[in-house]
């Protein structure tokens, strides 16, 4: 039998090898491959596209690995709705190892739901298929957005039964991430006091993420401002895009900046700010304006592990520390303004009434109850001198065309040096920011039934089609573009799947 053949690297084994536990996934004795992502495989220089599928299905299943292969499982504790659980880990994933592409650039390939390891804390350490594809249609739906994210390679039908509420087909997914270090990973350390540990960890993270500021003094702290930046510049835009992660402990969140875990994540359609899909957030903790609030609280845990690396008098490094998470505020607003201002089509001025003229606007889509999505994407054909569609979704049309108003005013004050932008140009422009087609959870959740329950993939693979091209409006996207029935939203929710 032919064998992938890849040539795969260890280096966060090497460096941390306290941190994790060598271990091989379970046998899967009739693996099936359900999916593919081929210009990811593309874009890594994996050189699938010789391989047939039974040999995909036993790769992505950890049965036919290459004999150099040395996959582990990662240790790393968390702040779970705010508690700390001691000891998390990878209770059902194992890292296969890490690839280079063409650039040089690092990928960590693992395998998600490939059975239990010593992290699995009672878990069964599998994974069903419906959540599994759930993770394919998300990722790429952020991907193809421009939201930093992990990515989704392959998924193998196991064929196996697991048991949740009650049995379901069972999967295995083939995650790529660009690492999967967590703050998570760093309070693991920290918790146990291990400073050796810590600072190899923290050497690391700056060696494969921010090289270039291994050498800047300190490095450290150099590094929180970077994972900062990072982390505000992704929260600003799932915010901008409706998006609610909905678990945002700190086992999930990266050090790499991407979104990563997609259990009860969700797109909200009718703006509101406390919109909550997970069942497991009975309290609203994550809600999805509460997200920029527990990014930073999550960020000064991370500030936290820090402390012992850091030079000089303990009262003092927790006063810089301290400075420096509190900018996160400052960050996280300038890169949500500069969203909203392209999203309104300001792409050449900034006044300083815009964050009011993005308020009024989404005051008006909470009091409208208005679909997020499809306001944001209907301002660029009242440029067009079409303003019935984005009239349609709106009760109160007397604020409205105020606001209207009020935003065209301020669109004829932003142009380019030396030149005149169009009303057709921006609205060409818009509509590349604007998405059309978002993940919407009627047709996600539709998607996942008849795969998991019929082994029918066509609207699987329809909508996965739609949302690899938000942005445009043609006879592949105009299906998936529907808001779901308003008592379908009001009774919706999202499962961890584990």
């Amino acid at each position: 039998m032919s064998e992938i053949k890849l040539s795969l690297q260890y280096t966060y084994l090497k460096a941390l090898p306290e941190g994790c536990i060598e271990w091989q996934p379970d046998t899967i004795d009739s693996p099936e491959l359900v999916y593919l992502n081929r210009p990811l495989a593309k874009q890594l220089a994996l050189e699938l596209e010789t391989a047939e599928d039974n040999t995909l299905a036993l790769f992505f299943a950890g049965n036919n690995l290459p004999e150099t292969t040395k996959p582990f499982a990662q240790a790393y504790t968390g702040h779970q709705f705010g508690h700390l659980a001691p000891m998390l880990g990878d209770g059902r994933a194992v890292v296969l190892g890490e690839w280079l592409d063409n650039d040089k650039q690092r990928w960590d390939l693992a395998l998600k739901g490939s059975g239990r390891t010593p992290f699995s804390r009672g878990g069964d350490g599998k994974a069903a298929l419906g959540p599994m594809l759930r993770e394919v249609l998300l990722s790429e739906a952020l991907y193809h957005l421009g939201i930093p994210t992990t990515r989704s390679l392959g998924v193998v039908a196991t064929h196996e039964q697991v048991q949740r509420q009650h049995p379901l087909p069972g999967a295995i997914l083939t995650r790529v991430a660009a690492s999967h270090i967590r703050i998570g990973t760093f309070e693991y350390f920290s918790a146990r006091n291990d400073i050796t540990s810590l600072t190899a960890l923290a050497d690391y993270t700056l060696k494969r993420h921010y090289p270039d500021l291994a050498q800047q003094p300190p490095p450290y702290l150099a590094m929180l401002e970077a994972v900062m930046d990072k982390q505000a510049a992704l929260v600003a835009s799932w915010i901008n895009h409706g998006f609610i992660h909905g678990v945002m402990n700190t086992d999930n969140t990266t050090l790499s900046g991407e979104t990563i875990d997609y259990g009860p994540c969700a797109f909200m359609e009718q703006y509101k700010p406390g919109a909550v899909f997970s069942s497991i957030d009975q309290h609203g903790r994550y809600a999805y304006a509460n997200q920029p609030k527990i990014m930073h609280w999550n960020l000064a845990r991370f500030a936290e592990t820090l402390l012992p690396l850091l030079d000089g008098e303990d009262e003092k490094k927790v006063e810089v520390l301290t400075e420096t998470i509190n900018r996160f505020a400052d960050m996280y607003r300038r890169y949500l303004l500069q969203g909203q201002r392209q999203k309104l089509g300001l792409f050449y001025s900034e006044d300083n009434n815009d964050t009011e003229l993005t308020e009024r606007w989404l005051d008006l889509l909470h009091q409208n109850k208005v679909d997020f999505t499809l306001a944001w994407r209907y301002l660029s054909d009242v440029l067009r001198g079409n303003t019935e569609p984005l009239i349609k979704l709106f009760d109160d049309q007397d604020g409205l065309n105020s606001w209207l108003k009020d935003w065209q005013q301020r669109l004829q004050n932003d142009q380019p040096d030396g030149g005149e932008f169009t009303s057709a140009q921006r609205a060409a422009k818009m509509n590349t920011i604007n998405p059309f087609v978002i993940a919407r959870n009627h047709m996600v959740e539709a998607a996942l039934t008849a795969a998991s329950d019929e082994n029918d993939y066509s609207l699987f693979n329809d909508l996965l089609s739609a949302l690899q091209q938000p942005f445009e409006e043609n006879t592949q996207t105009r299906p998936f573009a529907t808001p779901a029935p308003e008592d379908f939203t009001e009774r919706y929710q999202t499962f961890c799947g584990t």
